[in-house]
């Protein structure tokens, strides 16, 4: 298993990064590789996301030093996301299966948790959030049929796109981890414009289901110093509480986001006009 740590920039160090800079502090280009966990630890709220893509045995997730725990969920919690493939989760003998586009909350002081590939000639890549916990709740399966589900934008604004809330709290409970698919239909690209911030709450998105040519632009900065970064299929987004967190594809995408911090609203927004924008 690999981990990568990423301190915290501030607003005012950011406006001076280049690319190559605002790549190395906020992008995670292989989230996904054969047969291995992958990690990076940030620390903003000290959210941790990676990819697990188990072959053969599978893959058993391990508390690195950067955790300061013997188990990684001693005191964390996890979000699970399949995006491809299929498999299960094992989480203290217990066995989930988990589809594309389905997702598993394991609470806080689970032991072991085993990631395994129903088929290893076509292996199941597992999204992976976690967030500290100060309490447990039960382990969930959350299939898109169990989601809170949202239908918003519009076809003159390029945004039409199906939201699947899964670790929310009107489906299931958690102790600071909120976790979501969006999925942008044919001939919309935006998603998250007009933009926002949420100084409450950090993010990520992992971006996928993009072709191989394609790229999203994802826009980010304080909204009159704003930034983007190329996102090609699977690379993922650290977005900071001070930044705003938009993107446009060349064709549609799905991403995942994953928020933690003071709140679980996914409503607590501070909205920015897109005239306001710089």
């Amino acid at each position: 298993m690999k981990i990568d740590v990423r301190h915290a920039s501030h607003a005012d160090a950011v406006r001076e990064y280049d690319t190559q800079t605002l790549r190395r502090h906020f992008l995670v280009e292989t989230v996904f590789a054969d047969g291995e966990i992958r990690l990076t630890y940030s620390h903003y709220d000290r959210m941790v996301i990676g990819g697990a893509m188990p072959l053969g045995q599978g893959l058993t997730l391990t508390a690195p030093k950067a955790i300061g725990q013997e188990t990684f969920l001693a005191e964390r919690e996890l979000g699970v996301l399949a995006v491809s493939g299929a498999g299960r989760v094992v989480v203290d003998g217990n066995a989930y299966e988990l589809g594309k586009y389905e997702c598993l909350y394991v609470g806080r002081g689970a032991g072991e948790v085993r990631f395994e590939s129903v088929d290893v000639a076509v292996p199941a890549k597992f999204y992976l959030v976690s967030t500290p916990a100060h309490a447990n709740h039960p382990t969930v399966l959350l299939t898109r049929d169990k989601a809170r589900h949202l239908a918003p934008g519009d076809a003159a604004t390029a945004n039409r796109r199906a939201i699947f809330q899964f670790i929310h709290p009107e489906v299931c409970q958690s102790c600071q981890l909120t976790m979501g698919l969006t999925m942008l239909e044919t001939g919309s690209v935006w998603n998250t414009m007009p933009s926002h911030t949420h100084d409450r709450r950090m993010e990520a998105y992992l971006y996928f289901d993009l072709d191989a040519d394609q790229r999203v632009f994802h826009f980010m900065g304080e909204p009159q110093e704003t930034r983007h970064l190329l996102v090609a299929n699977e690379q993922a987004i650290i977005s900071p509480p001070w930044s705003i967190h938009s993107g446009a594809g060349t064709k549609n995408y799905s991403f995942i986001w994953a928020m933690a911090g003071d709140n679980k609203s996914f409503t607590d927004m501070d909205h920015i006009a897109i005239g306001d924008l710089r």
